[in-house]
């Protein structure tokens, strides 16, 4: 059962978390703790998300909202380098559940405790892999999400952006920030990539519940070379998370959004 997204009022939510399932994944993340020494995977202690710092990399990222950043929570974005300096990317399971584009949705960049120190910005446009849609490949779950100007602004005109980096492979350490649905501040871990298939790729850290899918993962450099997705919708434990391999088919999307 997929954990990584608030259902939303106007679907059928058998496919996500349960309220009795959520509350059982929150009180695993909860005996987690922060920090180093969570639970173990093969005799490895493995990490655990400790609360992100305020600057400019953590800025970048932010809640999708429906309809405004008083309604409710669906997934994580953050914004990645463009032409257009408009652009964000998150899980495609977000953007367009069973294939169908989300209206609506709005971005509050560096949001916390119920503040949006950057404003809310609305989504003008989704862009999917058709492979996604009507059944949900697990390969094709990313999508850019085109975001419309505010006050005459572009978003990453105000904030910066990550750089879309493809065909890195595994054995990366990166950084992953994401907004679990029970939190009001994001969170944050390091671990290093390993892989799950020819296709997708896992992060090992524990702390990534519900609302966290399209956290971005990013190297010290400044890289994006994952979202949490894919297998599993991102996974079923708050320990281990996945992504769809950065690759040529996210390459081929990326220049579809951006085309």
């Amino acid at each position: 059962m997929a954990r990584r997204r608030r259902t939303s009022p106007r679907r059928d939510g058998a496919r996500f978390a349960a309220p009795f399932a959520a509350t059982v994944l929150a009180l695993a993340s909860a005996l987690t703790g922060c920090g180093a020494g969570g639970p173990s995977d093969g005799g490895r202690a493995l990490p655990t998300a400790d609360a992100a710092p305020v600057d400019a990399a953590g800025n970048r990222v932010g809640p999708l909202f429906l309809g405004s950043p008083g309604g409710p929570r669906m997934c994580t974005a953050s914004i990645v380098d463009s032409p257009g300096r408009d652009l964000l990317v998150t899980a495609a399971h977000c953007a367009a559940p069973q294939g169908i584009t989300e209206d609506g949705l709005v971005f509050a960049p560096g949001y916390r405790n119920h503040q949006q120190p950057y404003g809310s910005w609305p989504i003008a446009k989704i862009t999917v892999d058709p492979r996604w849609a009507p059944g949900e490949d697990e390969d094709y779950d990313v999508a850019f999400l085109t975001v419309g100007e505010v006050d005459g602004r572009r978003i990453q005109d105000v904030l910066g952006a990550n750089q879309l980096a493809t065909g890195l492979g595994v054995g990366l350490q990166v950084a992953v920030t994401g907004y679990p649905n029970e939190k009001d501040a994001p969170i944050t871990c390091q671990s290093r990539t390993t892989s799950q298939s020819a296709t997708q790729e896992r992060f090992d850290c524990g702390g990534f519940t519900d609302g966290t899918s399209g956290s971005p993962w990013v190297t010290a450099k400044g890289q994006l070379v994952g979202v949490i997705g894919g297998y599993e919708q991102g996974g079923n434990t708050p320990q281990i998370s996945y992504s769809v391999a950065f690759d040529d088919r996210v390459a081929e999307l990326y220049r579809q959004a951006t085309g």
